[in-house]
């Protein structure tokens, strides 16, 4: 897969934001997401967006925007990820691990400590991917669209290894606890 760094209004992101939306429709009902999104959200440097290329046909995306200073959020240098999607044919081939390491390798470049995220109970592949790549449960107080969402899931993760911010967070407060991770 070839990688691509895209503004948000690039015509391959508003292809596959269509196809998106409309994997949402039918997963939750319904408009799809309405969380708001502006194409200046992933421009640089307070975000990135990238749009994943196999034989030049565009086949998956990611991005992340910061989210500035927000009570609730577990380091001031957080970023949401945004509009993770492969495209149904491309799926399967692991290109969603591979946007989302590029997407955290560039975070952590532009000086991020923490990535955050929401999803949906119903997106299952997309919650095993991110708990298999790190991320733990957060409070989403501080970025969550779907907080009233009985199937909404909020997860985060550090950027900085072994760092106090490694740790897991305390739901309630955002802030990181000091048990040790559980699992293998």
């Amino acid at each position: 897969m070839e990688l691509i760094p895209r503004l948000y209004g690039h015509p391959d992101v508003v292809a596959l934001t269509l196809e998106v939306q409309a994997h949402y429709r039918r997963l939750y009902g319904g408009p799809g997401d309405v969380s708001p999104v502006e194409v200046a959200d992933f421009e640089a440097p307070t975000g990135h967006f990238l749009v994943g290329y196999l034989d030049g046909v565009p086949a998956a995306m990611g991005g992340w925007r910061r989210l500035g200073e927000r009570p609730g959020l577990p380091s001031l240098n957080t970023a949401e990820i945004k509009r993770m999607y492969v495209a149904p044919d491309a799926r399967r081939r692991g290109l969603s691990r591979v946007i989302l390491a590029e997407l955290e390798t560039s975070a952590r470049a532009a000086g991020l400590d923490w990535l955050v995220l929401e999803t949906g109970q119903p997106q299952a592949s997309a919650v095993r991917l991110y708990r298999t790549s790190g991320y733990i449960e957060v409070d989403g107080t501080a970025y969550g669209h779907y907080l009233e969402e009985p199937d909404a899931i909020h997860l985060g993760k550090s950027l900085h290894l072994g760092s106090p911010a490694d740790r897991p967070l305390n739901a309630a407060t955002a802030r990181p606890t000091s048990r040790e991770p559980e699992g293998p």
